[in-house]
């Protein structure tokens, strides 16, 4: 579906549901509350759909919806996080067609990834998170965040030096 025909709302939430979803989630890291956010954020777009004018793509404005929808989330819930028990929900399953020996070091490494990301500053994860892993271009991550594309680029490599850091650190101290 092209992003500039017109929509009605039913259809912005059927085609982006996922999407939104999965933003949130890489962003707060915990099913339950990517599903609050995603409801707050679904819930927001349309208290200010008759709003948008279309100067962007639906998907950008969802995405700028969807990214403060999760921010705001984070920054409500963390002093509760930071004292809450392990999210077994998201507990992943290996596949059997893999060795063991490689899916615990993907295993392994992708939990280091994602607690490097819940350490970072949430304009920073917000930025990796919608650059590196939705694969939105600068100009589209910029102005989801509703920054310029230049501040974008400069939160963009904090974030990726921090990981860089982060992760470095892990492989020296596990070889």
């Amino acid at each position: 579906m092209d992003d500039q025909q017109p929509l009605d709302f039913e259809e912005i939430v059927a085609q982006y549901s996922e999407v939104v979803y999965n933003l949130a989630y890489r962003i707060l890291g915990n099913h339950a509350d990517a599903e609050d956010a995603a409801q707050d954020a679904f819930l927001s777009a349309y208290r200010n759909f008759g709003r948008f004018r279309g100067e962007s793509r639906v998907s950008t404005w969802l995405y700028r919806i969807a990214t403060n929808a999760a921010l705001m989330k984070l920054r409500r819930d963390r002093p509760r996080r930071a004292l809450a028990e392990a999210d077994y929900d998201s507990i992943e399953l290996a596949s059997p067609l893999e060795g063991p020996e490689k899916l615990a070091l993907n295993v392994e490494l992708r939990d280091h990834l994602e607690t490097a990301l819940d350490g970072m500053m949430p304009n920073l994860k917000a930025a990796v998170v919608l650059r590196d892993i939705h694969g939105l271009s600068n100009e589209e991550a910029a102005q989801a965040l509703e920054v310029s594309v230049s501040a974008l680029k400069a939160r963009l490599h904090r974030g990726r030096v921090a990981l860089r850091k982060y992760l470095q650190d892990y492989l020296q101290s596990s070889v």
